[in-house]
């Protein structure tokens, strides 16, 4: 699955709860529907990000994870 990004957030090297905070930073100055891409380091993004969509109105389109980085896709609600 290809989702284009609007934003591109860089949040690799940071630890729980900074990449989620610099996450809401980054949503709260895009338009409705504008996609955010999140690429981060910190395991705990994981379960930080899918806990964060299920108590707002964003959606996260796509997650991947490989040995390296966790990315996620998130339209803004």
């Amino acid at each position: 699955m290809t989702v284009n990004a609007d934003i591109e957030l860089d949040v690799t090297g940071l630890e729980c709860p900074m990449p989620l905070l610099k996450a809401k930073l980054a949503l709260n100055g895009m338009d409705t529907d504008q996609v955010l891409k999140v690429v981060a380091t910190d395991p705990g993004s994981e379960r930080d990000f899918h806990l964060f969509v299920e108590q707002s109105d964003h959606q996260i389109l796509d997650f991947q994870k490989d040995e390296s980085a966790y990315s996620y896709w998130i339209r803004k609600g």
